[in-house]
């Protein structure tokens, strides 16, 4: 997809990856330590492209814990991506 290569993205991701400090928070809440090597977007882009860059709807992860965010055959949210929607479904009504 051409947005993850915009300069606006690239910039974004390289800010939310700093925030985390380079960490999971996925294993942070495990208290587990693993290194971030994905942003992942909590409401998904295709079905809110307006929260695309919004820092509140992005959150660092470790490429393990990104793929039990997504069925990798149907890129729909898993359990897991789904709890972290409802975790965060107070700031999305706020907007």
């Amino acid at each position: 997809m051409g947005f993850y290569k915009t300069r606006k993205w690239i910039n974004k991701r390289e800010k939310v990856l700093r925030r985390d400090e380079y960490m999971c928070r996925e294993c942070r809440r495990y208290g587990k330590t693993s290194a971030a090597t994905t942003v992942h977007h909590i409401n998904q882009l295709r079905d809110h492209p307006e929260l695309a860059l919004a820092e509140w709807n992005l959150i660092s992860l470790c490429g393990r814990c990104h793929d039990k965010m997504h069925d990798r055959t149907t890129d729909a949210l898993t359990a897991l991506g789904q709890a972290w929607v409802e975790r965060m479904r107070p700031t999305l009504e706020i907007l």
